[in-house]
């Protein structure tokens, strides 16, 4: 069996800043980006390149409240690569989100 090389052995993971940046949206949609940034460990700024990204996608919408953001996701919206497609970023989300916590599609709460 082979080693991982040294140099990038444990360098990587399994989630991309995308991901991570989604999920922490999808815990506190008021959350700052700058905490956000902390949270994850990568700039701010490229933390705005992220969600810049993710609503040009559709993933989410910003909405501003006050000198805020609160940010809300269409976990209806499929996720990207070609062999994940069939699944809705909504699935991704209850993997890491409580139930209760995940984000409701619009179907969902207009029955409730």
């Amino acid at each position: 069996m082979s080693q991982p090389s040294s140099a990038r052995g444990d360098q990587w993971t399994f989630l991309t800043n995308h991901a991570r940046v989604l999920i922490a949206l999808a815990r506190d949609p008021e959350v700052r980006l700058r905490d956000v940034a902390g949270l994850i460990g990568i700039t701010e700024r490229a933390v705005q390149l992220i969600v810049a990204d993710l609503e040009a996608a559709g993933y989410l919408t910003r909405t501003r409240v006050g000198r805020r953001n609160r940010y809300t996701i269409d976990p209806t919206v499929a996720l990207r690569h070609p062999t994940e497609a069939d699944h809705p970023v909504g699935d991704l989300l209850a993997t890491f989100l409580h139930r209760e916590d995940t984000p409701a599609t619009d179907a969902e709460s207009a029955a409730s």
